[in-house]
């Protein structure tokens, strides 16, 4: 049997004395008798005490089978999206009934070596009545992920694996890099427009003083989105073929440019505080230089610091069998914690700060377009364009990228990527459009909201 990639452990369990049973199993040497000493080297079966209690026999069978599903030639579901761990398929059965619905589920612990980036595990059984001719299913089960091992949990006993599910493979990730690719030069493109047009218009007519200040804030944020793009265009192009050094220098600059545009995200949130929570009495000497000094400094400090600690250089994206389908200059996979650190802590401070302030303005103005406080009485269109901007422009697209991860998250890839490639489109469109003058007065992104307690105009 162990010629055809099969491998079984047979138990006479007695019922009359209720424990439960631990066995261990390895591709290699099959299933046997759990031995403590050597816990944790292979996986490991848990077979509850409900298992045994449910039954009316004094001595049950406990078959316990592994199977090498490539020599089989078994168990391959058509247009199959993850790879079966180790080829390894793992059967369970308990005297000759059915078991399904138990309270207290059977535990299968796989173990298995790190998992690449981007792969997500999935505990699934053999479902032969699913399509023609059988597939994975994964009702009843629930997977609970650790470090170096993946412990299963199931109401029911039949033919179990770990289906690796990568979040990219090589096909996807190709098509997702023509799309970014035309993406970035499209949003370079429109970065430039809307640069050009800021400068037009603080030259061209007298705006107030923080509608300066608001256009010279835009003008950074999209600043740094054009150095963004600029930076990811030349590590798609130049990486895999560069010296370490280049490379590392390469992978600095793109972390740079992304902290920069975190940086000014979170900038134009706190602008939005003082405009319209703060209102009075704010006024801070060379404004605009001092956030310019932040915004542009302080990622200086991280990438500094990243950098003496060698934390950049060639990451590889791989599928689960390991094939490279794609090489960036960027943080390494040994320091992984820096990228979830100052790239993911980072932005969701910021995310959930500019996101109450959405809510807050939003709501406000909503309620004085209800009471007519809004001078001049917007369009609705123009309304909901405005929200639009102001979700770009505090980094709401941003947030989709904690939903690339998993089985479902191509889709999300490719929606993450088409918005962030347009980003620089919509707030082209929306300065054009609510800062360019079409009377004797000047309108605002928000337009002029009367506060009646202070008969004060606020605008930004």
């Amino acid at each position: 049997s162990q010629l055809l990639g099969l491998k079984k452990l047979l138990l006479n369990v007695s019922t009359a004395v209720i424990h439960d049973v631990l066995i261990t199993f390895s591709p290699t040497e099959g299933p046997s008798m759990l031995n403590t000493t050597e816990e944790g080297k292979a996986g490991k079966i848990h077979l509850p005490r409900e298992i045994f209690q449910s039954l009316s026999s004094r001595i049950v069978h406990v078959v316990v089978t592994v199977l090498d599903i490539q020599q089989l030639g078994m168990f391959k579901e058509v247009k199959q999206a993850g790879q079966v761990l180790d080829n390894t398929v793992v059967g369970i059965t308990v005297g000759n009934t059915s078991i399904s619905g138990l309270r207290d589920p059977v535990q299968l612990t796989f173990t298995h070596s790190q998992l690449p980036r981007g792969v997500t595990p999935r505990c699934v059984f053999w479902d032969p009545s699913k399509g023609q001719a059988g597939g994975w299913r994964s009702s009843g089960c629930v997977t609970q992920p650790e470090d170096k091992k993946t412990v299963c949990s199931c109401d029911h006993l039949t033919f179990f694996t770990l289906l690796l599910n990568p979040a990219l493979d090589d096909s996807t990730a190709q098509a997702l890099m023509a799309v970014a690719t035309a993406g970035c030069g499209v949003a370079m493109a429109f970065s430039i427009f809307t640069i050009a047009f800021c400068i037009f218009i603080r030259c061209r007519f007298r705006f107030e003083e923080t509608l300066r200040i608001n256009l010279g804030l835009h003008m950074n944020l999209v600043g740094s989105l054009f150095l963004l793009n600029l930076a990811f265009l030349l590590n798609s192009g130049l990486s895999g073929r560069t010296q370490p050094g280049t490379c590392k220098a390469l992978g600095g600059l793109t972390h740079y440019c992304l902290l920069c545009c975190f940086t000014w995200t979170a900038l134009e949130g706190c602008q939005l505080y003082l405009l319209f929570i703060k209102v009075l009495g704010v006024y801070i000497h060379h404004y605009l230089a001092k956030l310019c000094l932040l915004g542009w400094g302080l990622p200086v400090l991280v990438v500094g610091v990243a950098g003496v600690l060698g934390s950049y250089g060639e990451y590889s994206i791989q599928t689960t069998d390991h094939q490279v389908i794609a090489h960036l200059c960027w943080i390494t996979s040994k320091h992984l914690l820096l990228h979830y650190i100052t790239n993911c802590g980072y932005f969701s401070l910021i995310f959930l700060f500019n996101m109450s302030l959405f809510g807050v303005v939003t709501q406000k103005s909503c309620s004085l377009q209800g009471t007519g406080a809004v001078q001049g009485g917007r369009k609705p269109w123009k309304v909901a364009l405005v929200a639009a901007g102001l979700f770009c422009l505090l980094g709401a697209t941003w947030a989709l990228a904690f939903l690339t991860y998993g089985i479902s998250s191509a889709p999300v890839l490719y929606l993450f990527t088409i918005l962030n490639s347009l980003q620089g489109i919509f707030i082209f469109i929306w300065l054009v459009i609510l800062y360019y003058p079409k009377t004797k007065e000047t309108t605002g992104s928000l337009s002029h909201i009367i506060r009646h307690d202070k008969n004060t105009t606020v605008s930004q």
